[in-house]
């Protein structure tokens, strides 16, 4: 026998939970992570063309596979000092490509939609859509990739 949503939540059965899946990274002290969707890949020790006359924050440009991809530094665009940056992870944002140099790249993780709480709207924060508790008992603070194309 089928039962709706309604009739299981009735019965005391737990709903199926949206999951959300993120790659998390490493960037100063800070854990990251970016919903996979929008992932395209994860590189190490790519040779990243520095442009002059930009702010330093963009880092220049890559060459994957013939297409030119900018890359921006997170630390420094959280107001971090430069450091130990080796890996990139391209996005694809909204049909934009666009490479975030990080520390390192940590884990994948499935947490549950519910479980992603609302960042405060302060202005140092506006980088960040969310945070949420990982199961190894650390915090992640959610990337909004499209507000990194934004300014």
């Amino acid at each position: 026998e089928v039962m709706t949503a309604v009739e299981a939540e009735g019965a005391g059965l737990p709903l199926e939970e949206e999951m959300e899946q993120f790659l998390v990274f490493q960037c100063d002290e800070l854990r990251l992570g970016v919903r996979v969707d929008c992932v395209v890949e994860a590189l190490i020790n790519q040779t990243v063309t520095p442009l002059p006359t930009l702010p330093d924050y963009i880092r220049g440009l890559i060459n994957l596979r013939g297409e030119v991809v900018p890359v921006v530094s997170v630390r420094l665009r959280l107001g971090k000092p430069s450091g130990e940056e080796r890996a990139i992870i391209v996005l694809n944002i909204n049909g934009t490509q666009l490479g975030i140099l990080v520390d390192r790249v940590d884990q994948m993780v499935k947490l549950p939609r519910s479980s992603i709480l609302p960042m405060p709207a302060t202005n140092s924060q506006r980088l960040m859509s969310g945070m949420s508790s990982l199961p190894d008992g650390g915090t992640m603070l959610e990337l909004d990739a499209a507000a990194l194309l934004e300014n």
